[in-house]
């Protein structure tokens, strides 16, 4: 073997449970601790973690190779058949253009082809074959189970149709030595295989967890996913534990004798050179009058919504109760408009404002806003929010500012039952390929963690119970954290090895993905079809979603918008229609003064069940004491109730204040007027 590093071309994260039990940080650790320049991550039929393990390998100066292990089918993939299986390939994106590909047949296997598994099929990868290198994978690959079958002849006529696929040098034929029954049968025949078509080999070690101690851990996490118990005889298991990243050295002495195919990863190192790039311009087309240009057509709707605002800006100025001059208003509106279009996110707001605008069109409830998008007077002109932000001194930096390049986040609430219709109507206007849901991926906590290892081992429920009731009442608490603060769970380890076994492995399996699942609120809309650049997964109820997470699209500067279900704006619109019919009385809730005494004593004798962030029975205690008479009072007592203010005393220096009872006291006198 020459100097050239060993270069690990299958890593199977943890994203996919059954795929493997490292995660993406520890795996890039290791691989810089073994001094390799490169490391490939090829999980079971998809990419979901390729953005994270790019991020995390390109920070800790390692070459990361995007691929899968892709399930291809013998037959059409749309075939429904028992008898149409599927064999395993390695796939590996060399160039920008083989990554694109990649990403097509990942998402065309989900969305076309999924049937146990999201398979593929040979028709398909030769479209989209460019830019990819392949190898015959580990013994569920098809030339390895012909060879097992002494179809001798078969597994050439295979190596030969891959070639003609991906073209000569693109395709490898793959050695691997984990010390299963078979593995030296497929080792001779493979290396007969490449003396006689002159196809190069590779040597490669499946790495399912990171070390060989990691394989009980490993078993642990199949039951866990596969629903099975240790004692089960028919789990799913590994034969042997030979499943982790092997150093330079135990590859050597596997492979010394073909020295060519232990240099052939760091060739193949050399030629993958994929860049995660940022979208150039994250936003899809938005039509405009021809009259207009997309920053013109900006100006025109924000103005005029200023001018339908002003009215009620009037009608607060002849009441005393205008904060700010008119004048302010024009200044800030103008500010705004500069920065927006400076920044190059007209685009962003017109999508918004027309999706909401449709919401109002069809009486679908629309939420006031929320975060810091209602520090936006533009986003108030918009009809975005309709929360005055010079009213409330609400910064506009806070949500936008140039110095923090990064895309706007606005938040929409919208009424539950009805929230599909505009996603529904955003699909339509910007193209059902162009739109997805989102995926995430739910992951174990402490407790989650302890009761899946705890019937994997066999122990009771009652025993379990016990357990998850020792850990801290406190939110997402870690089981290391929660083992250091309560005595009783480090005493029943030390005097019941199981449980030891239980925390020590629970430990371990705490923070991995569980499942996945589809975001409560996210979703993407791309300038382009998202399985060029995205991709994506089917779920059990047909929805289509990315196959990368809310952070992933972030880092690739996707679009993404939350469209929010909020229960409350539905039993808002169901009181005001009943008021309706019962009272034959028409109430605009926008319409609702602020200062009606009647509402604030409701809130002072604490009569707030339903009602969002004041109905604990901690701020109901806080409401009574406090006697808020205005909706200042309202908004402090919601940003006090947090754990800090209430944990040093503030809430009671702040009621005692309210009612006299302390003076009101303040550092500097600077601070006086912000205070």
């Amino acid at each position: 073997m020459s100097d050239a590093p060993f270069i690990h071309l299958h890593c199977h994260t943890d994203y996919s449970m059954l795929d493997g039990a490292c995660d993406i940080p520890s795996l890039i650790d290791t691989a810089v601790k073994m001094e390799m320049p490169a490391i490939a991550m090829s999980d079971h039929g998809n990419l979901f973690g390729a953005v994270e393990f790019y991020n995390t390998a390109k920070a800790a100066n390692v070459n990361p190779i995007i691929g899968c292990e892709v399930y291809v089918t013998p037959g059409n993939l749309k075939d429904r058949q028992d008898g149409s299986g599927y064999n395993h390939l390695l796939l590996l994106s060399e160039t920008q253009e083989g990554y694109r590909n990649l990403v097509k047949l990942v998402s065309t296997a989900y969305l076309e082809g999924f049937y146990y598994k999201p398979r593929i099929d040979k028709h398909l990868l030769a479209q989209h074959s460019k830019g990819i290198i392949c190898t015959s994978a580990c013994l569920k690959g098809d030339i390895n189970e012909a060879v097992v079958q002494g179809k001798y002849d078969e597994a050439k006529r295979l190596a030969y149709e891959y070639q003609d696929i991906f073209g000569k040098g693109n395709f490898y034929l793959e050695l691997q030595d984990h010390g299963l029954q078979q593995d030296p049968i497929v080792m001779r025949e493979i290396v007969r295989l490449a003396r006689d078509t002159g196809m190069p080999l590779i040597a490669s070690n499946d790495a399912h967890y990171i070390e060989k101690r990691d394989a009980r851990l490993q078993e642990v996490l199949l039951c866990i996913s596969t629903g099975k118990t240790m004692s089960d005889p028919a789990r799913m298991r590994f034969e042997v534990q030979e499943f982790y990243l092997k150093s330079k050295e135990e590859m050597l002495r596997l492979f010394g004798e073909i020295p060519q195919a232990l240099d052939n990863t760091w060739e193949i190192a050399q030629r993958c050179n994929v860049k995660l790039e940022k979208v150039a311009n994250p936003f899809p087309d938005f039509e405009v009058p021809p009259e207009h240009t997309l920053e013109t057509y900006f100006e025109y709707v924000t103005r005029q919504g200023f001018e339908m605002r002003r009215a009620t800006l009037l009608q607060h100025e002849a009441r005393g109760l205008l904060k700010h001059s008119l004048a302010a208003y024009e200044e800030r509106l103008e500010r705004e408009i500069k920065l927006i279009e400076e920044m190059k996110f007209t685009g962003y707001f017109l999508i918004v404002w027309d999706f909401i605008r449709y919401a109002r069109s069809k009486g679908i409830p629309v939420g006031p806003g929320r975060g810091s998008a209602a520090g936006s007077l533009v986003s108030y002109c918009l009809r975005i929010t309709d929360i005055d932000p010079l009213q409330y001194n609400l910064l506009f930096e806070r949500f936008l500012n140039p110095e923090r390049i990064s895309m706007p986040d606005i938040d929409i609430d919208f009424c539950t039952h009805r929230r599909g219709e505009v996603i529904q109507y955003v699909t339509e206007k910007y193209g059902r390929e162009q739109v997805a849901q989102i995926i995430t991926f739910n992951s174990l906590a402490a407790k989650g963690a302890i009761k899946d290892v705890g019937r994997v081992l066999d122990m009771s429920f009652a025993e379990v119970d016990r357990i998850t009731k020792m850990v801290p009442p406190v939110l997402n608490i870690k089981l290391k954290d929660a083992i250091e603060q309560e005595p009783s769970m480090r005493d029943a380890a030390e005097k019941d090895p199981r449980v030891k076994e239980v925390l020590e492995l629970a430990q371990r399996l705490e923070g991995k993905a569980r499942n996945a699942g589809v975001h409560a609120a996210g979703v993407v809309i791309s300038p382009i079809p998202l399985k060029e650049i995205v991709p994506l997964y089917k779920t059990n109820k047909d929805e289509i979603v990315t196959q990368y997470d809310m952070g992933g699209l972030e880092k690739l500067s996707l679009l993404k918008m939350d469209f929010l279900g909020l229960t409350t704006l539905t039993i808002i619109e169901d009181a005001l229609g009943l008021i309706e019919k019962t009272k034959g009385v028409k109430v605009v809730p926008e319409e609702i003064p602020l200062d009606d005494p009647d509402a604030y004593r409701i809130f002072s004798r604490a009569l707030t069940s339903g009602v969002f962030q004041f109905e604990s029975s901690g701020m109901r205690d806080v409401l009574r004491r406090y006697e808020p008479t205005r909706i200042e009072d309202l908004i402090a007592l919601n940003a006090l109730y947090r754990p800090g203010p209430i944990q040093g005393g503030m809430i009671d220096d702040f009621i005692d204040r309210k009612h006299g009872r302390k003076k009101v006291t303040y550092e500097v006198p600077e601070v006086e007027e912000i205070l």
